[in-house]
């Protein structure tokens, strides 16, 4: 039983070690996003992470989670002195972490969908939050730029925007929202074919 055990503990250690790096290169490939900044884009880095949670428990998805921005960080460095590595980490974790709580019940195509929104409307919720609160701050600080100044990057697209509030509003909100809706398309798509590999 000990013997058991501990090949599969070694074999989840190594399943997780290599959907962070998965997610590490797709977080390299950003797009830009119409409605917001151009310092707001997305990237596909959360389908590894969803997969893994799926697969192995919304704690494995958070040391996913993890290692991806650890990696990320040493690959990239940082321009928020941190600050903004351990937002995503927090934000991303909202998406995840409802997810696999929800999924881990039961494990059903129904309970993953219900998982997956539920977990996008919290990802919302607490990167509109961090973003008003901490990062477009910290971007500010770190870049030497008025917060006029993000704000107005924000008018250029979205004349609507003209606030700290209204870019929050209008542009991460929604990037979430998208990022939430994509994330999740991809991960239902490809899930089933890929986790007979985790089994």
């Amino acid at each position: 039983m000990y013997s058991r055990d501990k090949k599969l503990n070694v074999k989840h250690m190594i399943q997780i070690a290599m959907l962070g790096a998965v997610a590490t290169v797709l977080m390299l490939f950003e797009l830009p996003l119409w409605f917001a900044p151009g310092f707001y884009e997305i990237d596909a880095s959360e389908v590894a992470v969803l997969i893994g949670t799926f697969a192995m428990g919304p704690m494995a998805g958070a040391i996913i989670e993890l290692i991806k921005i650890l990696l990320n960080f040493v690959l990239n460095g940082t321009v928020t002195a941190g600050v903004g590595e351990v937002a995503n980490f927090i934000i991303g974790c909202g998406l995840i972490i409802p997810a696999g709580i929800i999924y881990r019940q039961k494990k059903s195509r129904k309970s993953a969908i219900i998982g997956m929104a539920v977990g996008t409307l919290v990802m919302t919720i607490i990167g509109s939050a961090l973003n008003g609160l901490v990062l477009l701050p910290a971007y500010s600080k770190a870049f030497n730029m008025p917060m006029e100044a993000l704000v107005g990057m924000g008018t250029a697209v979205n004349p609507a925007i003209t606030d700290v509030k209204t870019l929050v509003m209008f542009a991460v909100a929604p990037f979430n929202l998208l990022k939430g809706i994509a994330v999740s398309a991809i991960t239902m798509l490809l899930y089933k074919k890929i986790s007979p590999i985790f089994k």
